[in-house]
């Protein structure tokens, strides 16, 4: 038998302490299917004496993961502290010079930094495996690289973020507000200590960007993502998007057209009887359309200690097969610059508006659509609130581009009580 693939692990909070119960309690199981005994070598984290819950008295202790990263008896750095810098960029630089392998679940830190970390990997004879940073047990990452190596990717959707779907889902089946559920899921723990990477779009963005490098052969562009979190929407939104067949999700699509690389992660209406409209809770799913496959839906748990974990032993099982292949599936070098597609893609609209209660507001509404050449599909008017009138409007499809401009207009009008609200529909 080979020689045991020996493990550093830095970070022991939920998913790090889901590895070391897997690396024990599925021992016999991973020898038996990689053909190598995986074994726990040293760890790392910020506390020595906190209690998690395993014993680690077996394993070396280093308080500084860069040491870890370079310790003779460590063939794969495990990386799971997190962050797009500091100790977490520092530990996998070091690790790729030395010639170690690495895993990590560090989606900011391949956003921001993916295309540099995949050229030292190269220059250096290691790999990167990542499967964990993407939607959780989700293996999304494994299907783009391997199973659907042969398809030319035409687009790339999901919800791929858990909290954001409990939130929008529990306000559709509570009648609460947005601020309710919000204090709701972070009494749960579902929030992130900064939770506007969650609710404004940023973490769901960063998996976005590195699923697209991926789909595209281009290099990461978590810049080119446009992020609109899901702060803006209303009870009201979730009940009239039902009424009219929709459900409010916060939706990632990435596609490319002959304009460039579209990267969107941003509250969309999807049709109710689609997977992604039947997606409950803290749920992910990711559906890949490919040029031969047709569309491929994926679905699972997109955070937590088992899924998440199950996920990290992946990529070292994979490793100690054998299985060797570049970090975003083609050789760095031949990763591209794809030019920034804002919304390209015509789409209809979902738009709420607050019309002032006075003749003619919304004629002015109207002509300002169609100076900006936006066309009404329906339109919905509902009581009065006050002075207000809330007024829905169902756009045909059109560009971001002309929306913008049509928004701007009635924005400047002196019929509206407050800034309009405007979400994509997408085709699913």
């Amino acid at each position: 038998m080979s020689q045991p693939l020996r493990l550093g692990i830095a970070g022991l909070g939920t998913v790090g302490v889901g590895v070391v119960k897997i690396v024990r309690q599925q021992a016999a199981l991973l020898t038996m299917r990689t053909g190598r005994e995986v074994t726990i070598s040293a760890v790392s984290a910020r506390s020595r004496g906190k209690d998690r819950g395993v014993n680690l008295d077996h394993y070396g202790w280093e308080d500084d993961p860069v040491k870890l990263a370079t310790r003779d008896d460590v063939d794969v750095y495990v990386e799971l502290m997190g962050g797009e810098d500091g100790p977490a960029k520092a530990s996998i630089e070091a690790a790729l010079k030395a010639g170690k392998d690495v895993v990590t679940a560090n989606k900011a830190l391949l956003a921001h930094h993916g295309q540099a970390l995949a050229e030292l990997a190269e220059a250096s004879g290691s790999v990167i495996r990542y499967e964990a940073a993407v939607a959780g047990g989700i293996p999304i990452i494994k299907s783009l690289t391997e199973g659907l190596a042969a398809n030319e990717i035409t687009r790339v959707m999901g919800v791929m973020n858990g909290t954001c779907n409990y939130i929008l889902t529990r306000m559709e089946a509570t009648g609460q507000g947005y601020n309710a559920l919000f204090e709701e899921a972070d009494k749960l723990g579902y929030l992130e200590a900064d939770p506007n990477l969650d609710v404004g779009g940023i973490d769901a963005g960063h998996k976005l960007a590195i699923l697209s490098s991926l789909a595209f052969g281009t290099q990461v562009d978590f810049d080119g993502v446009e992020l609109e979190g899901i702060q803006r929407v209303t009870i009201e939104d979730i009940r009239q998007a039902a009424d009219m067949g929709y459900r409010i999700k916060l939706l990632g699509v990435a596609q490319m057209s002959g304009r460039g690389l579209e990267q969107r992660m941003s509250p969309c209406l999807v049709p109710a009887q689609s997977p992604l409209g039947q997606l409950e809770g803290g749920t992910n799913m990711v559906v890949v359309e490919g040029s031969d496959v047709g569309q491929v839906v994926l679905r699972g748990a997109g955070a937590g200690e088992g899924p998440t974990a199950s996920a990290v032993m992946g990529d070292v099982c994979d490793i100690a097969r054998g299985i060797r292949y570049p970090v975003f599936g083609q050789k760095a070098d031949s990763l591209k610059r794809a030019p920034r597609a804002q919304s390209a893609l015509p789409a209809p609209y979902y738009l709420r508006l607050g019309l002032k209660d006075k003749p003619g507001a919304m004629a002015k509404v109207a002509a300002v659509l169609g100076e900006a050449g936006v066309s009404i599909d329906r339109m919905r008017q509902y009581g009065h609130e006050d002075d207000s009138a809330p007024v829905l409007i169902v756009t045909h499809k059109t560009t971001r581009a002309n929306l913008d401009a049509a928004l701007a207009g009635i924005e400047q009008t002196d019929v509206v009580t407050e800034a309009p609200v405007a979400l994509r529909i997408e085709a699913v």
